[in-house]
């Protein structure tokens, strides 16, 4: 049975990987405010929003008219127009609110990469991540399954977290042949549904005068 999982570690990186989190942090963030806008106003003249589809292939366009969006990691920009969609898509099935635009104010701050062609790779003490390499980080427990994704998080305090995504197999438990219902009660401890009876020991009565002493 193929499951999600999620692994979360601290991230420890040079100044140099800082500054590129940072900047793909921002380029995300523009990214998803510029297609939030673009989809609003199209629902505005149109009556319906914009598909994953028709923004991500607006992207490349954006790309070559703002040519700082190719510095950073090209999977996280399609992931914004990803969350874009996703958004709306929630939003009329009445699951969340309405997506509103991202501010570089916020308290926490992330991007999402995906798995594709080893982008992605856990090692002793280090993760390989797109346009990173190799990052620092405190790997308190080994990552098992296939992996799907990390989201680079940066947290209130300064810290910098990755939260790992990946499918796991996992075995189902094993189904019971005999259900047995317990019933508690007074005169005895327990008796089971197939008349089981299970004497209760008192053990406060018999001790009463030693422990009133």
């Amino acid at each position: 049975m193929l499951r999600h999982k999620a692994f979360k570690f601290r991230l420890y990186p040079t100044s140099e990987q800082e500054t590129q989190m940072r900047r793909t942090l921002g380029c995300s963030r523009f990214v998803f405010n510029h297609f939030l806008a673009a989809w609003k106003e199209t629902y505005e003249t149109t009556g319906k929003g914009l598909s994953y589809n028709a923004c991500a292939t607006q992207l490349p366009g954006l790309k070559q008219a703002l040519p700082w969006l190719k510095e950073v990691d090209s999977i996280a920009l399609q992931s914004s127009v990803r969350h874009v969609a996703d958004s709306f898509q929630r939003f009329f099935k009445k699951q969340n609110q309405a997506p509103r635009f991202k501010s570089r104010k916020h308290p926490v701050q992330s991007y999402t990469t995906r798995y594709t062609n080893g982008n992605i790779a856990v090692k002793t003490n280090t993760i390989q991540l797109p346009k990173l390499g190799a990052v620092r980080f405190a790997k308190s427990r080994e990552v098992e399954g296939r992996l799907l994704s990390a989201t680079v998080r940066l947290a209130p305090s300064g810290k910098w977290f990755v939260s790992i995504v990946s499918e796991v197999d996992i075995e189902p438990l094993p189904v019971c042949e005999r259900t047995v219902g317990i019933d508690v009660g007074i005169k005895h401890l327990a008796v089971t549904s197939d008349n089981v009876v299970i004497d209760n020991p008192r053990h406060t009565r018999r001790y009463e005068k030693q422990l009133a002493t």
